[in-house]
């Protein structure tokens, strides 16, 4: 069994690949904090080892992809303590092997370069990803396997919660696509603004990359929140929530006689 931790502003996510079955099986989630606890995570972690039968003898491999620089030595910790298995941190270096390829790797988020890893991986052609987190983020890839560029707005939720901090009527209201874009209360107003707002970003964000790039691209959609947009569902050749822990996977795998030298880094 693979493991795949994808440390992200808001959550970690920790995914689970099942390689006899060859698909992921399992998911578990922690909020991201700075002051990560390892003894908090290592009984969070057992707790849903126990409930899902997993035990820690049957992960084969981890990888690690983290934009929050502050988690990583509590992670590698706790793979070393609780899994006692060894770590891959994936960095700049870790695309050498790769298929694809970006002439900054080392700004460029380890989480995007996943992305494009699994998303190459699976078309082997331009695609644009369009990744649905903390922050909304399209990154175009080639159909060489060269990173052309990237695209970073606020997220849904960033942008909900920019509204609702900075303004003093205004409550924080869920992510739910309303049935209408003429909102007909304070709550309903918010959700399709904001809502069929960012349908009509992403939809022109798409054409507009497409049109630069002078051809129809592979179009794949990912993140949590991927799934809130239903307006969106025809502008997606595919929607996998599972992408970034994929490309983890890979590069990861690729980087495999490597692994043992990060034990203790």
């Amino acid at each position: 069994m693979f493991l795949a931790i994808d440390a992200g502003n808001s959550n970690i996510v920790f995914g689970f690949y099942d390689e006899m079955q060859e698909k992921w099986t399992h998911e578990f989630r922690v909020n991201t904090s700075r002051e990560l606890s390892v003894l908090k995570l290592e009984k969070e972690v057992h707790l849903f080892f126990l409930e899902n039968g997993i035990k820690s003898d049957q992960i084969s491999h981890v990888g690690i992809s983290s934009v929050v620089p502050e988690v990583n030595a509590a992670l590698q910790q706790f793979c070393r303590e609780y899994l006692e298995k060894a770590c891959y941190l994936i960095r700049g270096e870790s695309y050498r092997r790769l298929k694809v390829s970006t002439s900054k790797p080392n700004e460029i988020g380890t989480d995007l370069m996943c992305n494009v890893t699994a998303a190459f991986e699976r078309f082997k052609t331009t695609c644009i990803i369009v990744d649905f987190g903390t922050a909304l983020t399209f990154t175009v890839v080639d159909e060489h396997g060269s990173i052309l560029g990237v695209n970073i707005v606020p997220g849904l939720k960033t942008a909900i919660k920019a509204l609702f901090s900075n303004t003093s009527k205004l409550p924080e209201v869920p992510l739910k696509m309303p049935k209408s874009a003429l909102g007909k209360n304070t709550t309903h107003s918010i959700q399709a603004g904001i809502l069929y707002g960012y349908t009509g970003l992403v939809k022109g964000m798409i054409d507009t990359l497409q049109k630069e790039i002078g051809h129809q691209c592979r179009v794949i959609a990912t993140g949590g929140l991927s799934s809130i947009l239903t307006t969106l569902k025809d502008s997606f050749e595919v929607v996998d929530r599972n992408l970034t822990l994929e490309g983890i996977r890979l590069i990861t795998l690729a980087n495999s006689p490597t692994i043992p030298e990060d034990l203790d880094k």
